[in-house]
């Protein structure tokens, strides 16, 4: 299993993804000039940028390397001769999700240096009304990267059941936009506003696709980053024990169905 998850990073490496990525890094230099025409927030606006392109990263790649590492394996026969090796499907599977998680925590860690580099430039130069509070920028970044690893092990599940890479890739975006707002459909059909509007049957539905996909949105700590709101300790460790169970929850599932899948 380890060597499958070195051989996944050595892939990547050598597709050159992580220089694509050095060459979107680039963008975050432009973000001090661009948040200075906000004037009175550049610091708050310089974190909201950088959170949210190192997001717009991870997502690009949790979801096309997450989507297409059996897909390709497979389609280049690679998969065959390596699981002819003493090696189970399970091992095989969960070494390359820990090549991939792995990957995004290298690519997170980079994308966060930067951007905290970018942003003590920004509130060196345009002091804040607030102190920007550094701990909380770093759990910001770390249940960001908690996140996208959650989204990869869902390509990865969609993935045992496909035979080609549309239905993990569209598969795990739609599983992207809809758990991002899974929380607030559900509160609001849960609510006395909706008592009138919304029909049991709905609220039922609603509720099966609440608990059914991931909750992602607990992940989002950009607004205690931002405002420097410290977080609540006992929603964290809930959040950290939900990854962790929701994870193991897919991988779980993905290697009995690869476990059963038919090799052709």
């Amino acid at each position: 299993m380890t060597n499958i998850m070195k051989i996944t990073l050595i892939g990547i490496f050598r597709d050159r993804v992580f220089q694509g990525i050095m060459a979107l890094a680039v963008l975050f230099l432009f973000i001090p000039s661009a948040a200075s025409l906000s004037m009175r927030q550049v610091t708050e606006l310089s974190i909201t940028l950088s959170l949210s392109l190192i997001s717009f990263i991870l997502l690009l790649l949790s979801v096309f390397l997450g989507a297409t590492s059996l897909w390709r394996d497979m389609e280049r026969r690679y998969t065959f001769s390596v699981l002819s090796l003493p090696l189970s499907r399970s091992s095989y599977l969960l070494g390359r999700f820990l090549g991939l998680a792995l990957f995004l925590i290298l690519t997170s860690a980079v994308l966060g240096a930067v951007s905290l580099l970018v942003i003590k430039v920004a509130s060196g130069m345009y002091p804040p009304a607030r102190p920007v509070v550094w701990n909380y920028l770093l759990l910001t970044l770390l249940f960001i990267t908690f996140k996208y690893i959650l989204l990869v092990a869902v390509a990865m599940l969609l993935s045992t059941v496909s035979t080609s890479f549309f239905l993990p890739v569209f598969g795990s975006i739609c599983t992207f936009l809809a758990s991002s707002i899974t929380q607030q459909v559900y509160e609001f059909v849960h609510s006395t506003a909706s008592v009138q509007a919304v029909s049991p049957f709905l609220k039922a539905v609603a509720s099966v696709v609440y608990y059914l996909l991931p909750n992602l949105a607990g992940f989002d700590l950009k607004v205690n980053a931002i405002y420097s709101i410290a977080p609540n300790p006992q929603g964290l460790a809930m959040t950290v024990g939900y990854f962790a169970g929701y994870t193991a929850i897919l991988l779980g599932s993905a290697a009995l169905l690869f476990n059963r899948r038919e090799m052709k």
